[in-house]
């Protein structure tokens, strides 16, 4: 790896985690952490996502130090054991590890992926089944829409709910329930012609039923645990790290939740008493984890679902807490979260997925 490529994986102290998930968001998104180092940038940590989301997850806040998330022990390799980089990595179940000179300063930085001839994760979700709720009309991406149903619309020259798919497909997934309404002939004939390894079950609605009430009309009697997602994100995250930490914390209902930084395009002022002025900050940003419209389930809140009534997940969540039952959320960060609702949003999407430029 040259000079640098190893700066977009480096980072010094002092950081905050809000910073900390936004420089992995960066270039060193696919290995999911960063080192850090000292002031004679003598290797002295590690920060990975997964540090993070369990800080997040115990109360940590965002704009705490990210020496304290930090891991002080990383493993790492000498120049001269460079060769035992890919063992030492399966081994550790690692996605990274930095070589070392003899004064711990790092001058290269081995990837699992790019020495892996690994193309597909284990198949360690292959009996769970996913629902993709597809049958809104996707207002928001007129005209488009009034052509294709939304999860037909491409990105790139592949439609967005079949690059979603193959996300789960990825983890050995096979069955899928597709709740459709608008447009529905075209996504049917869609994927009657693809000729998929997986089966996609379409669960056809007679009048709008929202994000949540056509789950009610799929017949089957699911006995674990289902992903329910919308058709127009693309969420790059772990999921069977995401399914396994729903039944490890006891869920009913898990909501992958991301980060969202808006950052206010004005100079804030803070006042007191008699609008004495206290403090000013130039275009500070604000920092909220939001709503990804990609859950965990219980089969048993499928029964809290109203019959032929519309009814969207927030509900079936708000309904679980009132009757005493548990939500969480797996929080990721912002760009692990990737949405084509909007217009910019499908730029942004094309553009993380190395599809066109960012020009």
């Amino acid at each position: 790896m040259d000079k640098e490529r190893i700066k977009e994986f480096v980072s010094t102290l002092p950081l905050t985690v809000v910073e900390a998930m936004a420089k992995i968001d960066g270039h060193a998104f696919d290995a999911g952490l960063i080192f850090i180092v000292d002031d004679s940038h003598s290797l002295i940590g590690c920060i990975t996502d997964g540090d993070i989301r369990r800080w997040i997850l115990k109360g940590g806040g965002l704009s705490d130090t990210a020496e304290a998330v930090m891991f002080k022990n990383p493993v790492s390799l000498l120049v001269r054991e460079k060769a035992m980089a890919k063992s030492v990595m399966t081994e550790k179940s690692i996605t990274a590890v930095p070589i070392l000179d003899d004064n711990k300063k790092i001058i290269d930085i081995v990837l699992l992926k790019d020495i892996s001839s690994i193309t597909q994760k284990a198949k360690q979700l292959r009996e769970v089944s996913v629902v993709i709720m597809a049958g809104g009309k996707g207002t928001r991406l007129y005209p488009y829409t009034k052509i294709l149903p939304k999860p037909l619309i491409p990105i790139g020259d592949t439609p967005i709910v079949e690059r979603i798919i193959d996300c789960y497909v990825d983890y050995g997934i096979e069955e899928f329930y597709m709740t459709v309404n608008y447009k529905k002939g075209m996504l049917k004939s869609y994927f009657n012609d693809l000729k998929a390894t997986y089966k996609v079950n379409f669960v056809e609605e007679n009048k709008p039923l929202g994000t949540g009430g056509s789950i009610k009309l799929i017949e089957k009697k699911f006995d674990k645990p289902l992903f329910v997602t919308n058709c127009d994100a693309l969420i790059r995250a772990d999921y069977a790290d995401i399914y396994n930490h729903h039944i490890k914390c006891g869920n009913d209902i898990t909501m992958v939740s991301a980060l969202k930084n808006i950052t206010v395009p004005y100079g804030v002022v803070n006042s007191g008493e008699n609008g004495e002025l206290l403090s000013m900050e130039e275009k500070p940003t604000l920092s909220y984890f939001i709503n990804t419209g990609m859950y965990v389930i219980n089969p048993a809140t499928i029964a809290l679902i109203p019959d032929d009534t519309m009814f969207h997940m927030t509900h079936l969540v708000e309904k679980v807490m009132k009757s005493g039952g548990k939500v969480g959320t797996y929080p990721i960060s912002e760009d692990s979260f990737l949405d084509m609702g909007e217009f910019e949003e499908m730029k942004r999407m094309e553009q993380k997925l190395n599809i066109i430029s960012d020009k």
